[in-house]
């Protein structure tokens, strides 16, 4: 439905209304695209379809984010507002890019902190922070931030879950994203990752990591009001305990598969 960034459809619509700037930005945050609950709704297919057909289209995963999150983006705005350290993240609005992080430092930390073991997933990996697309269709600038930093620490997560990104370890990570943010691309691709998978490790989701992440996600304490960035020298264990986070059962999760489903 959508062959390029589905962005210029509904600048193209915007422009011919003389409702959007040449920059694209109307004054609410940069990058901010102005949508009708219209445009928002053909957005809303049009990404879905697309990402049905094709998980590894980043930019359609992270357009139907953007234009069905609301709701689940004020609860997790609130639930950063009532926590100290999650509102100091609010206030402070740091991002995790390569352009902050002090890679040379996190190298020097032991095995076993965060932040070394952060730094260690990146590179067998082969991610980058920086692959994580900015937002454009959230209508509010502080609920925009909330879905920035989502997709910013899903690498985190994936560290503090102990998860491959392998398709059995990022489906295990939706089920956790989904009972604990209650975004419903989560859900989505929750319910639909598992129909990429071998009936092997279909067995191991439904009867392991699958009741595991549901578990965790939701009495885990919220993952975005972490301030992650002061926490790299903390050891991972003591993290996931602070965070109410079990680490993971004994399944076997295959060799990482180089190639990341990212969504957001």
């Amino acid at each position: 439905i959508f062959q390029d960034d589905p962005s210029e459809f509904i600048g193209a619509q915007n422009l011919h209304n003389n409702e959007l700037t040449d920059s694209c930005y109307d004054g609410m945050y940069p990058g901010h695209i102005h949508t009708t609950p219209i445009q928002k709704a053909l957005l809303a297919v049009g990404s879905g379809v697309a990402a049905l057909q094709n998980p590894y289209r980043h930019d359609m995963v992270a357009v139907l984010g953007e234009t069905t999150g609301h709701l689940a983006l004020m609860n997790l705005r609130d639930r950063m507002r009532n926590d100290p350290e999650g509102y100091t993240v609010l206030t402070e609005r740091p991002r995790i890019r390569l352009s902050t992080l002090d890679l040379n430092r996190m190298a020097s930390l032991p095995d076993g902190s965060f932040g070394r073991e952060y730094l260690r997933f990146l590179e067998d990996n082969h991610v980058t922070p920086d692959s994580r697309a900015d937002v454009k269709f959230v209508d509010h600038e502080e609920l925009a931030y909330v879905m920035q930093r989502y997709r910013e620490v899903h690498d985190l997560l994936h560290t503090l879950l102990g998860m491959p990104t392998n398709m059995l370890g990022e489906v295990a990570v939706k089920w956790f994203e989904a009972a604990q943010t209650g975004l419903p691309m989560c859900a989505l691709g929750a319910v639909l990752g598992p129909l990429r998978l071998s009936s092997s490790r279909l067995q191991s989701l439904f009867t392991s990591l699958g009741p595991w992440a549901l578990q965790n996600g939701r009495r885990s304490r919220c993952i975005l009001s972490i301030f992650y960035e002061r926490r790299w020298e903390q050891n991972l264990e003591d993290l996931r305990q602070e965070l109410n986070i079990e680490p993971p059962p004994p399944v076997i999760l295959g060799e990482t598969n180089k190639r990341t489903v990212k969504e957001e």
